[in-house]
Order: structure tokens, then sequence, then C-alpha cells
């Protein structure tokens, strides 16, 4: 199912949901309020009867008057026991229909004994309502009322009973004949006018659908052209502040990153085939000669296996800064819990035995998170490239605080116009072209921090010398013993 197509039916079944939902509301709403008010029209009409509880007397129920007792009379709709009737009180025989615009209503009468008695008045021979255990309770006590559905020869009847102050019952029943046929009729319209409203919400549905997912289309079809031609100067137009805006301006994040990465992977593929021309070139020459080394002098063709050796020691040590570099972010190693002091203590003293210089370092007890040999590496150019810079019998100064690792040298220290690029990649200043080195180490280095999450910065400090501060993500509490190499005690996140 296409995306169009879901959005159309979730907006049909949320409509749906909704009609259903008032539909129901309104239909029960209505049958309340209709069956309300015949429940009220019947208690209106049994106010009328308490009145003649007071003459009621047990067995009178149904017993004649005089010839010639009056039918009419009494208030509230009823005829009450008058004349020749007032020494045998009952209930009346014949009740007088209700005020005008008032619904009159069906009536039977119960005995306190659960006898039954219908006045006249109602029409021809009106038809008996069964009476139930409830109504003769409720007769048998003089009191109370009750409110229930009944059906006589399939006509549903809503009757009320209710209790007189002397004993016995009045029953009024009214059918419901009228409220059927009209909640009949409103369920029809409520059905009617929801399926409409049901097919219209799927018509608006898919309307919205297809004007709402047109602009998407539209960004579809263009990043499908870009993909397509691998075209990556080109970018996704930007207009407004809604959603598909901001997606645009993340693909074209997502370019600009991609454009940065491919020129990166082609400037490093140029620089490092450049690099690797010259030893290559110069290995070949010396493999070249010391082929006719029968005509060398001894010494010669030992000079010759010398340089051999040290431009193949060269090759090796540029193809693994280069395969460094082209890890990229990767960890490189395991990454676990490193003691940086340790590290830069094993670097120093590599150093120390290669050189005739004296370091000054200053060290606290540092743990930080990563690959240790990456960070090892990284370190150790660090400490090789003041070596490099310092003048013989030099002072290089290293000290390790909050994490951040600092190395000074006394030399020459950078250029201006060099700053900004100590850390790129095959740079190299003028001066640094004649000394050994690939200028890939303080790329390695910023490399490393980066991949730790730490930074690399370069300057010139005060009073001479390259000042090189690198820092190698968030420093790490250390609890406890721990040797001296790259291992580490317990630790928490300072």
């Amino acid at each position: 199912m296409t995306l169009r197509m879901r959005i159309a039916a979730v907006a049909s079944v949320s409509v749906a949901l909704a009609v259903a939902a008032a539909a129901v509301g309104l239909y029960v709403a209505v049958r309340s309020d209709l069956r309300g008010e015949i429940d009220s029209a019947l208690l209106a009409r049994v106010r009328a009867f308490p009145a003649l509880a007071g003459a009621i007397a047990p067995g009178s129920v149904g017993a004649p008057g005089p010839a010639g007792a009056p039918d009419g009379g009494g208030s509230g709709g009823a005829s009450g026991s008058t004349g020749g009737d007032r020494g045998r009180p009952g209930f009346p025989r014949r009740i007088e229909p209700a005020p005008f615009g008032a619904a009159s209503g069906y009536v039977q009468f119960i005995s306190a004994q659960g006898e039954v008695s219908v006045p006249g008045g109602q029409g021809a021979a009106p038809r008996r309502i069964a009476v139930t255990s409830a109504d003769r309770a409720i007769a048998a006590r003089g009191a109370g009322t009750s409110l229930s559905d009944r059906s006589v020869n399939g006509t549903r009847l809503r009757v009320l009973t209710a209790g007189t102050d002397g004993g016995g019952a009045v029953l009024i029943a009214r059918p419901l004949t009228e409220v059927e046929h009209e909640l009949s009729r409103l369920l029809l319209i409520l059905v009617l006018i929801g399926a409409g409203g049901i097919v219209l919400a799927a018509l608006l549905g898919a309307l919205v659908a297809r004007t709402a997912l047109k602009p998407i289309s539209r960004f579809t079809l263009r990043t499908e052209t870009l993909t397509g031609n691998l075209d990556l100067s080109r970018r996704l137009e930007v207009s407004g502040r809604d959603e598909l805006a901001r997606l645009a301006e993340s693909f074209n994040g997502t370019l600009d990153a991609l454009e940065r990465s491919v020129a990166a992977q082609r400037h490093l593929i140029a620089d490092a085939s450049h690099e690797l021309r010259t030893p290559i070139s110069s290995l070949r020459a010396n493999i070249q000669v010391l082929g006719e080394a029968e005509r060398l002098p001894v010494e010669e063709q030992k000079s010759l296996r010398r340089d051999i050796v040290e431009e193949l020691d060269e090759l090796t040590a540029l193809v693994g800064d280069v395969l460094e570099l082209a890890r990229g972010a990767a960890p490189g190693g395991p990454v676990d819990d490193v003691r940086l002091d340790g590290i830069v203590e094993a670097a120093v003293g590599r150093a120390r035995r290669r050189s005739d210089l004296r370091f000054e370092l200053d060290l606290e007890p540092t743990v930080v998170r990563g690959a240790a040999g990456r960070i090892g590496r990284a370190v150790s150019n660090l400490v090789e490239n003041a070596r490099k810079w310092s003048p013989d019998g030099g002072i290089v100064e290293l000290s390790l605080r909050d994490g951040v690792l600092a190395v000074r040298d006394h030399g020459p220290g950078f250029r201006e116009a060099d700053l900004p690029f100590v850390f790129d990649r095959f740079y190299r200043a003028d001066e640094a072209r004649k000394l050994p080195g690939s200028g890939l180490g303080l790329a390695i280095v910023r490399q490393a921090a980066e991949s730790c999450g730490g930074f690399a910065e370069a300057r010139n400090a005060d009073g001479g010398g390259a000042l090189l501060r690198v820092g190698f993500g968030r420093r790490l509490e250390l609890f406890g013993p721990a040797d001296s190499g790259t291992g580490a005690g317990a630790v928490k996140e300072a």
C-alpha cells in the first residue's frame, strides 16, 4: 500500500469512527429525551389519582354505585366518590380525558388485594395490561412507583405503576409506537449521513494526501535525479520553513558531507601517489645501480644497501601513515580505559634513547577512553615532531593536566602562514622539506584526537618554539592504584 493510500485510509477510518461516535451519541440522547418526555407525561397524568387514595376501601374495587350516581366530578381528570358513592368509597368507574394538550394514557386500577379494574371513558373494549408481581407489591404497600416497558399484542408500551395512600395502585400506560417510529427514522438518517460522510472523507483524504504528498513526489524525483547522475555539486532548492524544507536542508547537508568526503579521498589518493613516487623512484634507481655492483667498490655497495633499507623503511612508514589516515574515525582497535600518562612516559622513553634531548615531564595520572594503539601512535608523533624541530641538546617540555597533553619544543616555531595548515594531510612547511617525514604525522594526531571526541591545536609558545595541545576526549577519574602502562585501575567519569 502506498503512502497516499495509507493517508486516505487513515483519514477515512478516523472520520468513520468520529461519525459513528457522534451518531451513537445523538441517537442515545434523542432516545433518552423522547422516552423522558413519555415518562414525564405519565408522571403528570398519575398525579390526579393519589387524591382518591383516602376513599379506597378493601374489597370495593369495581363495586357499582347507586342508580343515577354521577360518573364525572373530581378534579385532576378522575371521577371521585361523590353523591351516592360517598358511603361506598372506591376507585372511580370512569375517568375523564386529560386536559387539552396533555396525553391521557391508558389507566388501570389495582386494589391492595391485587384485583384489577378498568375504568370507563377510555374507548371501546380496552385491553387489559397484565399485572406483574412488582405491580401487586406496590398496590399492597400503597406506595412506590415503577417504570417498565411491556408489550400487548405486538404494541410496545411504557408503563408507570404508582401506589396510592390508602392502599392500591394506579397503572398508566402509553404506547411507544410514535417514539420508536421517530427513532427508526432518526437511525436511518444517521446511517445515510454517516455513510455519505465516510465516502466524502475518503475522497477528501485522497485529495489531501495527493496535495500534501505532491512536494514529496517532486523532492523524490529531484533526489533520484541527483543520485542517478552522481553530481554531488547540485543541491535541492529550499523554500519555506516546513518539514520538507528541513528535509531538503538535511539532504543538502548530507551531500555537502559526501562531497567533502569524496574530495578528501581524492586528495588523499593524489597526495599519497605523489609522496610515494619519490621514494619508489629513488629505490628503483638504487636497485638498478646495485644491479651493476661488480663495477662498484665494496664501500659504495654497502652504502647503496643502507640507502635501500632506509628508503624501504621510509616507504613502509609512509604506507602505514596513509592506512592510518584512510581508517578515518574508525577506532582502529579495541576501545578501553587508557592510562594516557603511561603512554606519554613510554613514548618519551623511546625518544630519549634516540636523541640527546632533555625531556621535562609534568604528568598527572589521567585515564581516557579510546583505542590504546591509536592514542599511542598520536603521542609518539607529537614527541617525534618536537624531537625533530628541537636543537641539539635542547629541551622538550610535556605537561598533562585535566586530560590535555601539551608538548612544547624550543625550536624555530611555526610561521604564521603555516599555522592554519599544521594538521593538514601531506602539508609540509618549506623548512620541513629537507627533513625526513611524509607530512602525515600531525594529521594522524588530529584524527586520533577527534576519533575520541577530543581536539588538536597548534600555536607558537611565548618565548619561542612550538606548542601543540591535544585532548583525547573526556577525562575519567582514577580510583585506586594502577600501573604505569596503558592499563588503568577502576575509573569513573570526571
